[in-house]
């Protein structure tokens, strides 16, 4: 029984490694890619429209409602990264419907790198919107005794983005593992579509936490910006 797509090495050449993660992950990117382009070489604005457009539509526009409900500001610039986060851990993880396929959600350097995208993200909106002297000045806030408590603040975060991601996906799969062994096929089947279920729950929590950490860093330096102008 394989814990993590880590163990699952399909190729090896001295120290370089071609595991399971790697190989998934390289499908699920394929498979966005080429969903992409297959639907939107064909958009219109004219009626009729393609299933496929309006089911992506739909997507967009929840994502959307999601962002503004999250940040309270426009969606427009965090679309294109909260999207795409959302899209990448939901695909990885629905395609555990087919047996030999593993999540890469349900290995820790994934979710450590999905993770990293966050924490690097976080001051580049934040000084795109409020300019780097107001962004940095928050660390020091309300005194200067407090930057190391504010780093490790934004590491720590970080730290439980890629743990909690990995911690759901990871526990999920080895229990339907555990039970397929056990038990007939019935009960893992059905245990198998509520994974499915905890994955996309789990790509929604990891892309709303995104979008606040994003946000509480921007709309922190926009209030004291005001105040400071009052």
């Amino acid at each position: 029984m394989d814990i993590t797509p880590d163990s699952i090495i399909y190729w090896q050449w001295q120290w370089i490694n071609l595991n399971a993660t790697i190989v998934f992950t390289w499908l699920v990117i394929l498979i966005l890619v080429l969903g992409s382009w297959l639907i939107t070489r064909t958009l219109s604005i004219d009626p009729p429209l393609s299933r496929w457009q309006v089911a992506l539509e739909i997507i967009i526009e929840q994502i959307n409602q999601q962002i503004r409900d999250a940040s309270q500001q426009k969606a427009d610039q965090f679309l294109p990264f909260i999207g795409t986060l959302f899209l990448f851990i939901t695909m990885a993880n629905l395609l555990t419907i087919f047996p030999v396929y593993q999540s890469p959600a349900g290995s820790l350097s994934t979710t450590a790198a999905l993770a990293l995208c966050v924490f690097v993200a976080v001051p580049i909106y934040g000084i795109k919107n409020v300019g780097i002297t107001n962004y940095l000045r928050h660390y020091i806030q309300p005194t200067p005794v407090m930057l190391p408590f504010n780093l490790i603040s934004e590491i720590s975060r970080t730290v439980s983005l890629a743990i909690r991601l990995f911690g759901n996906i990871m526990s999920t799969s080895l229990l339907v593992a555990i039970l397929i062994s056990i038990v007939p096929l019935f009960f893992p089947a059905v245990l198998t579509l509520f994974g499915l279920l905890v994955g996309v729950i789990q790509a929604y929590v990891f892309t709303i936490l995104a979008m606040v950490y994003i946000a509480s860093g921007m709309n922190l330096q926009q209030r004291k910006t005001g105040n400071n102008q009052s």
